[in-house]
């Protein structure tokens, strides 16, 4: 059995030629092309290089980079647990307003430029061969909103246990995915867990949930009142239909901001065929399902975007009696159609067993460069689409220390402590989506399985989990329920260069302790008196003769009058408004609205060398008071500690 969130131990033949032509047909019927049907997306900036091109998105080996070459950082949350329930249907959202509501909470709380946008193959298609244009319409609907705030959407086709029609009315457990039809029709056992103390033990002991994932995966032809279908076939049918819908439902800056699509959450074989094994499963089955989904992609007019394909859910666990070989470790260089894309939850936290105590500085730094290194060897960008901790239960006074590891972890591969030290082995900056963004948190109202004697309101009303890090106040308002330290960072949204090493000290608190794990050296002494006690990052890249700026997400604490940036670009105490003369600034350090947001902001640092420069920008909210000198100083020590670090050369 695997381990994973919540705190729980999760320790043949083929759809007709027709059917699928026609369920295709309708899709393209519904549609309009590409613009048609939806109004132009709201503008998401005021500088000349907040456009398209910039909004743009390629995949590199190296990571995300825009129109104007810059690296690109994906940062945000999914949308979300929601979106498993039957009380809205299997949306995110009662209504557009919330939806509207929610993305401008998160955009303007949390500089978020990302979310996974959840969809149910339940709710697509709720009979065989039959999409469902309502919800599709609604999930579009729903989706806007957050594309015109600037926020960046992964389409993630979402399943739990494969199915909540797997379960009976009085079950202890739900799951989320396929639709009824196909669980008839299918003629599952009666589902029990045995012994389970959590709902992610189902995917190894519950033998309906682990029989009809197997026939997914081995495509079984079923019987049902539209005739004789194969499951697989189906699946590919109707993500098809929903992607189709999707590309001519938006306008065409609406679409630009569509990240891809992610083909199945976390997916297991439920059980192996005599003689295999994890690594020839993703091999031989989950790969071809992959290949065959992109096709899908590819003739829904999404042949530019990628698929963010996931391994085995168990690759990488963090118990060892529950990790699986895998990774997509023996399907070769996948290349850049495709993002590795994975999920990465501390078991032994979630547990209450296996870590007694919290987490601690580089917890985790080495199961994120794990992920950063699988993806480069790939030949891809890397993704965590899911990671988190609980808000409440008997394991959530770990959360604070479990989301700054992390956080740290997602920003570089070497701990606090060693930082300073060995900053050129930090890596690049992983993007990842938080697990996640439910405005109903603590106030739904799901009949669990449909049971009206079971209704469900506290947490995200599924299967005991409480992982929102917002909830609404009594007054309609979205609220964080976690430290805004933790979540409101310090990132850089896009480098106009090769980002070399990152690090963001947050001072994030555990109750009312603050937690410092990266203090500025007793070497840099002038550095050191200018953080003070502030929060700060740090972020060193070399340029590649991009002309437009370096941008970084600025925290509300981070307020332009109160930051403070030493660079080798310059150094200011109070950052003055972007100006510029069509591409030319004159200001190379300023701020400037962050698009979408109501009085977030961004740092620009502007660069005019010549490619292959080595720049490096010191941020803090420590001292708002600094005299030009104490600049001086500091960006003395700073050029002197980034020329001895040992930062590769070349750009």
């Amino acid at each position: 059995m695997a381990a994973g969130r919540g705190g729980r131990l999760r320790l043949r033949g083929r759809t007709t030629a027709t059917a699928l032509a026609i369920g295709l047909a309708a899709a393209a019927g519904a549609a309009t092309g590409a613009g048609g049907g939806a109004a132009d997306a709201a503008t998401t900036g005021t500088q000349w290089f907040d456009n398209t091109t910039s909004a743009t998105l390629t995949v590199t080996p190296s990571g995300f980079v825009d129109g104007y070459g810059r690296q690109v950082v994906l940062r945000g949350f999914n949308v979300s647990g929601e979106a498993k329930l039957a009380e809205n249907s299997g949306l995110p959202f009662a209504s557009v307003a919330d939806a509207r509501t929610s993305a401008a909470a998160m955009r303007q709380q949390t500089g978020a430029n990302a979310i996974r946008f959840l969809l149910t193959w339940a709710y697509i298609e709720p009979q065989p061969n039959q999409i469902n244009y309502t919800y599709l319409a609604n999930v579009t609907a729903q989706m806007q909103p957050f594309l015109d705030d600037g926020i960046n959407v992964l389409v993630d086709f979402h399943q739990d246990l494969f199915s909540r029609y797997l379960f009976n009315s009085g079950s202890w457990y739900t799951g989320d995915g396929a639709p009824q039809w196909l669980i008839n029709a299918g003629s599952y056992p009666q589902e029990s867990c045995g012994i389970c103390f959590n709902w992610g033990q189902n995917i190894t002991q519950n033998a309906a949930v682990q029989d009809a994932t197997y026939d997914f995966w081995h495509n079984r032809v079923l019987t049902t009142s539209a005739g004789q279908i194969a499951e697989q076939d189906a699946y590919l049918g109707q993500a098809q239909a929903a992607l189709t819908y999707l590309r001519g439902h938006l306008s065409s800056d609406e679409f630009t901001r569509v990240l891809g699509a992610d083909p199945y959450n976390e997916p297991f074989a439920g059980k192996y065929d005599s003689g295999q094994t994890s690594q020839t499963w993703e091999r031989d089955q989950l790969w071809p399902f992959f290949q065959k989904f992109r096709t899908a992609m590819d003739g829904a007019g999404w042949s530019g975007k990628p698929a963010f394909v996931e391994p085995n859910l168990f690759w990488n666990a963090n118990l060892s009696f529950e990790q699986q070989p895998g990774g997509l470790a023996n399907v070769g260089a996948i290349g850049t159609r495709y993002v590795f894309n994975t999920h990465f939850y501390d078991e032994a936290a979630l547990s209450g067993v296996f870590m007694p105590g919290k987490a601690g500085d580089g917890q985790y730094t080495s199961n994120f460069d794990t992920i950063r290194q699988r993806g480069s060897s790939l030949g891809t960008s890397a993704l965590v689409s899911e990671f988190g901790s609980p808000e409440s239960g008997y394991t959530s006074d770990k959360t604070p220390t479990v989301l700054k590891a992390m956080y740290q972890g997602l920003d570089s591969g070497v701990s606090g402590a060693n930082w300073w030290t060995q900053a050129a082995q930090s890596g690049g900056v992983l993007s990842s989506t938080e697990w996640q963004w439910d405005i109903y948190s603590g106030r739904h109202n799901e009949l669990m399985n449909g049971n009206s004697s079971k209704v469900e309101t506290s947490g995200d009303a599924w299967n005991g989990e409480d992982f929102s890090v917002v909830d609404t106040d009594s007054a309609g308002a979205v609220q964080l329920r976690q430290d805004v330290r933790v979540l409101d960072r310090l990132y850089p949204l896009a480098v106009a260069g090769r980002t070399l090493a990152f690090t963001y000290e947050d001072r994030a608190r555990d109750g009312s302790t603050t937690l410092t794990w990266n203090p500025v050296p007793s070497s840099l002494p002038n550095t050191t008196a200018l953080v003070g006690s502030g929060q700060y990052g740090v972020l060193v890249w070399r340029s590649t003769g991009s002309a437009a700026p370096t941008e970084l997400h600025l925290p509300a604490a981070f307020t332009p009058a109160g930051t403070t940036v030493v660079s080798d670009l310059g150094a200011v105490t109070g950052l003055p408004a972007y100006a510029a003369n069509g591409q030319t600034t004159s200001t190379p350090i300023a701020y400037a609205a962050l698009p979408g947001a109501t009085g977030a902001n961004r740092l620009l640092l502007s660069d005019s060398s010549a490619a292959g420069t080595l720049h490096f920008a010191l941020i803090t909210n420590g001292s708002s008071s600094a005299t030009a000198a104490q600049r001086a100083a500091a960006q003395s020590e700073l050029a002197a500690w980034a020329a001895a670090a040992g930062f590769p050369s070349g750009s």
